[in-house]
């Protein structure tokens, strides 16, 4: 065994209860692991190391967002047109038939609120239906964020 040299250092109490601790859980010494510390963080490729992992985790963020930003966009334009055929085609409605008119609709509501539970119940996307009848050559652009799998530059739409 090479004789190595010996340092007194102080820590903070907490440093200190967290070391004991590792070193007791990992059935190793403290010294090991203030060394492998030390030869992690003296590693002149440590920042390159730290720096490769936060790049890829940002890389994943950029593609999660920018699949966002054109769900986003999506659902904007569809509410768009809707609320423009919507003015377009609705007539007035007498006052004699408002009430109806006004039951009728709450039902249409509580329809819709019970369709759009059962969808997302079954964990159906509506953005994801119209995106792959708009674009069906560009099935992995829903690939999950955990693959790598190229979202697109955002200018297909």
């Amino acid at each position: 065994m090479s004789k190595r040299p010996r340092l007194n250092i102080f820590l903070s109490a907490e440093h200190a209860t967290r070391l004991k601790a590792f070193a007791a859980m990992r059935g190793v010494s403290q010294s090991s692991i203030v060394d492998t510390a030390l030869t992690c963080f003296l590693s002149p490729d440590s920042g390159d190391q730290r720096e490769a992992a936060i790049a890829k985790r940002l890389d994943r963020l950029d593609r999660h967002f920018d699949k966002l930003e054109r769900d986003q966009n999506i659902l904007l334009e569809a509410l768009a047109v809707y609320i423009k055929y919507f003015f377009t085609v609705t007539h007035p409605i007498p006052d004699a038939h408002q009430e109806a008119a006004r039951a009728q609709g709450r039902q249409r509501y509580s329809q819709f609120i019970e369709q759009l539970a059962s969808h997302l119940q079954r964990g159906n996307s509506l953005v994801e239906e119209i995106h792959h009848e708009i674009f069906p050559q560009q099935s992995a652009f829903f690939a999950t964020a955990d693959q790598d799998t190229p979202l697109g530059d955002g200018n297909d739409q």
